[in-house]
């Protein structure tokens, strides 16, 4: 079975093999020494600091394994492949709520980076799903819990 494709803008590269780093020169290091250290305290079989370090080692190494996998199946998203002309994976879209009159704008990514908090929204997302592909002055509807919400398309731009 092939591992899914993970689409990242290079920003997001960047950031996934920062994160994969420090996993692997510092956080590594840092728990070794914290389950050495509560290895020293004696008996293990009661040693709360020794189960704690080594649920946080396993927590490490699942997270260095899942980076691993998605840089290995990463495709990057260059700035010349982002068709300004239609909302795509690295573009950054600006709406307008029909309802309410607000405008927001999303930045378009692969669901590996995506960062609501941070108005990036993944690919896969059903605000995401709903833009592809659409244009500047498009309406389009996005299915949501309490219904749906209409957009009109404002702008689309490359993603800095």
């Amino acid at each position: 079975m092939s591992e899914k494709e993970v689409i990242l803008t290079p920003g997001g590269l960047k950031k996934l093999e920062e994160e994969l780093e420090q996993l692997k020169s510092v956080k590594r290091r840092e728990v070794a020494e914290r389950i050495k250290e509560a290895i020293s305290f004696g008996d293990i079989s009661e040693n709360s600091e020794y189960e704690e370090a080594k649920n946080e080692q396993a927590f490490i190494e699942g997270r260095i394994i899942t980076l691993e996998k998605m840089l290995r199946n990463a495709r990057v998203i260059q700035g010349d492949e982002v068709d300004i002309g239609v909302v795509s994976v690295g573009a950054t879209v600006t709406l307008k709520d029909l309802e309410f009159g607000d405008e927001v704008e999303y930045t378009i990514v692969g669901s590996a980076e995506s960062d609501p908090v941070n108005n990036k929204i993944s690919n896969e997302s059903p605000v995401g799903q709903a833009l592809l592909g659409r244009k500047v002055g498009d309406v389009v509807d996005v299915n949501v819990p309490d219904g749906v919400i209409q957009y009109e398309i404002l702008d689309i731009k490359l993603t800095d």
